[in-house]
């Protein structure tokens, strides 16, 4: 259906107990959970070159941040095999048109929001903060620095886990929607996180993970950072 590019991503993780998760998840979802734990993510990231596959990517529309809160899942396909995925609680972007299309094409929990990403060496800084839909004003700063080489997961790791996701499933009129995406493995680095003032995790109910200027969270159990890769997009469908 088209392509994009996802660059500067920084992958933060908590561990929750999977009771707390399974409850928001629709019907006809199983959560995925590592070492008997469920995960709550947060991955502010910025989107590059997104066009459809018969278009170019046009300036000032094709680029903007863009920051997921997520947790993985699984469901059966027709032929009874298990597929891992993604499923996301809230999806915040700085263009109108991506919000709007996600929103009523997609059926995704898009939200309109003011973003930046900066990259000053192993650092990066993500800036947001929400204004459509609310709860208004749902965002925050955060600040990590990435170490070591680059590398992709091995299968089995936590890493693995929490990265190489090539499915999304959302709801829509009672139906579940599934898309994919092809992209090659994360080149993935470990990193910290050096400032976390967030408020979107709480947003989507999960309050006490991630701090913000009016609550007191914890650090993230584990954190990551990639240059990003190039992605190719499928339509979403039943199933």
């Amino acid at each position: 259906m088209g392509y994009q590019q996802w660059r500067h991503l920084t992958f933060l993780h908590w561990r929750v107990p999977p009771e707390q998760v399974r409850s928001k998840l629709p019907r006809g979802m199983e959560l995925d959970t590592f070492d008997g734990s469920a995960w709550i993510g947060l991955v502010p990231f910025l989107m590059d070159g997104v066009r459809p596959r018969w278009a170019p990517a046009v300036p000032g529309v094709s680029r903007f941040p863009e920051t997921n809160v997520r947790t993985y899942v699984t469901r059966v396909n027709g032929e009874g095999e298990w597929e891992p995925g993604v499923y996301f609680f809230s999806l915040d972007a700085a263009k109108w048109p991506a919000v709007l299309i996600a929103r009523t094409v997609w059926s995704l929990p898009y939200f309109r929001a003011t973003m930046s990403v900066d990259r000053d060496g192993d650092r990066a800084l993500y800036r947001s903060r929400r204004l459509w839909p609310g709860p208004r004003g749902a965002g925050g700063r955060i600040e990590v620095t990435a170490a070591g080489p680059p590398a992709p997961a091995l299968p089995g790791t936590l890493d693995h886990f929490l990265a190489e996701r090539y499915l999304l499933f959302t709801s829509a009129r009672g139906a579940i929607l599934r898309g994919q995406v092809h992209h090659t493995p994360y080149p993935l680095r470990s990193a910290q996180a050096d400032q976390l003032d967030d408020s979107l995790v709480a947003a989507a109910g999960f309050a006490g993970l991630s701090g913000s200027e009016e609550t007191t969270g914890r650090p993230p159990d584990h954190v990551c950072f990639s240059e990003g890769v190039d992605v190719e997009i499928f339509q979403l469908r039943r199933g």
